[in-house]
């Protein structure tokens, strides 16, 4: 199976019934699942610092039932469905969605994911969250998926920028000016537990177990 076939909007209108079978399974392999020792870090870590919200990459709920309390899922999440035809009537779905499951209009309903080729409704909010920040965290993501990737470059100038990604320390150009970055290990992130007075932004695509529980759009 391509990513064609069950993650973009002519996907979806081509053989809606393919891609609510997958995402049906996607759902039910999701809840099934517990968070890892990465979304139980991020949740601990919230707790230690003023303002922290996470924009996240993941759908798969893993996050919240950790313990996380601020999230922005930038790619949707699985346990929510959307109306096709009105964006903004969203419910929440943990079940199997099925041809008789319709909106307030009789309409169909999709999974509310960002499918591939679509826009990020949350991006503006995200984007303004790191702007505001003082710090900001990127684990468990390649930051390969645009435009999430491009988040990074609204951090301001003063923000301190921590990578846990596989590439070298370096130094990013933000709209504000240059952000300072640097390379952070698992010893080395308990350093922002003392965070007190300061926001952060975690961007985080921890604990990718299968592919249905991986970050960026879900395929």
């Amino acid at each position: 199976m391509k990513v064609t076939d069950v993650c973009t909007p002519e996907a979806l209108e081509r053989n809606p019934k393919l891609v609510i079978d997958f995402y049906n399974q996607r759902r039910l392999q999701a809840n099934a699942a517990e968070p890892n020792a990465a979304h139980k870090a991020l949740a601990e870590l919230e707790k230690n610092i003023t303002t922290c919200t996470s924009s996240r990459r993941n759908v798969d709920g893993l996050h919240e039932k950790a313990g996380s309390s601020r999230v922005l899922h930038l790619h949707g999440e699985l346990n929510k469905l959307r109306s096709v035809t009105d964006e903004n009537e969203i419910i929440g779905f943990t079940g199997e969605q099925t041809d008789d499951v319709r909106d307030s209009k009789g309409g169909p309903m999709r999974p509310h994911i960002v499918f591939f080729g679509e826009e990020v409704p949350l991006f503006p909010q995200a984007a303004e969250e790191m702007r505001d920040a003082d710090v900001v965290i990127i684990v468990g993501t390649s930051m390969q998926v645009y435009p999430a990737a491009s988040l990074i470059h609204y951090a301001a100038a003063r923000c301190g920028l921590l990578s846990g990604r596989p590439e070298p320390a370096g130094r990013r150009r933000g709209r504000g000016g240059d952000c300072r970055t640097r390379r952070v290990g698992r010893a080395e992130t308990g350093g922002v537990s003392d965070g007190a007075g300061r926001r952060a932004v975690l961007i985080a695509a921890a604990g990718r177990r299968t592919k249905s529980c991986s970050g960026g759009p879900m395929f």
